[in-house]
C-alpha cells in the first residue's frame, strides 16, 4: 500500500493533514509520495509522482486523500487512474470515498475531475483580469529598465580595469557588480545603439 499527497505551494499544514489522512488509512509514513507544486502540471512531470508510479506494480493498492491531489487536468487524471487501473493497481480515495473500479466511481471521478479543471480555468481568469486591471491602472511588470548612466559609466569603469589594470573580465565585471556575461551584454547593447 503507497500514499501520495500533493499540495500546490509549501502549504506544510496542508500536506501534515492529508499524510495524517493517509496514514489512518493505513499507509506506513515511508511508502508516502509527495509533491509541493501546481496540479496543472501533468503527474508524469512531478519528481514525487514519478517515483511512486516507477514503485507500483501489479496488486499494489494507491492511497490518496482526495482524487483531484493526482491532478488539475481532466484528461491527465483520467488517463493515469486509466493506466494505474490497467496495471492492476487499485486506488482508494479516504476523503471522497471515489472508487474508479466500479462503474459510480467512474462517474464521480469523471465529474470531480471536471469540476476541477473548472476551478482551475476559473483561477486563471481571476488572475488574468487582475494584471489586465492593474495594467489599466498603469501598474508596470517586469524588472525595471536599467539606468542608462549608470551603465555607461559601469562599462567605462570595467573597461578601464581590464585596459589599464590589467584584470581580467571576470574580476573587474564583479567590482561593479556584474557578471561577466552582464558585462557583455551592456557592452553589445551599447555597441548596437
Amino acid at each position: 500500500m503507497y500514499g501520495y499527497t500533493r499540495t500546490s505551494t509549501k502549504d506544510k499544514q496542508d500536506d501534515d493533514l492529508q499524510r495524517r489522512a493517509l496514514v489512518e488509512a493505513g499507509v506506513h509514513e515511508k511508502r508516502i509520495h509527495s509533491d509541493q507544486v501546481s496540479g496543472s502540471r501533468a503527474a508524469r512531470t512531478r519528481t514525487g509522482w514519478s517515483a511512486l508510479d516507477a514503485l507500483l506494480q501489479d496488486g499494489d493498492e494507491l492511497v490518496v486523500w482526495r482524487i483531484d491531489r493526482i491532478g488539475r487536468s481532466m484528461i491527465d487524471i483520467i488517463n493515469t487512474v486509466h493506466d494505474l487501473l490497467a496495471r492492476g493497481v487499485s486506488i482508494r480515495s479516504v476523503s471522497d470515498g471515489i472508487d474508479p473500479s466500479t462503474r459510480e466511481g467512474r462517474m464521480q471521478l469523471n465529474l470531480m475531475a471536471t469540476f476541477a479543471e473548472y476551478e482551475r480555468e476559473l483561477i486563471q481568469e481571476r488572475v488574468q483580469a487582475g494584471v489586465d486591471a492593474a495594467k489599466a491602472r498603469g501598474v508596470k511588470f517586469g524588472r525595471p529598465a536599467p539606468d542608462a548612466k549608470k551603465v555607461a559609466r559601469n562599462l567605462r569603469t570595467v573597461q578601464h580595469l581590464i585596459d589599464s589594470e590589467g584584470l581580467g573580465v571576470v574580476e573587474a565585471a564583479k567590482t561593479v557588480g556584474w557578471s561577466k556575461a552582464t558585462y557583455y551584454r551592456h557592452r553589445a547593447a551599447q555597441a548596437g545603439s
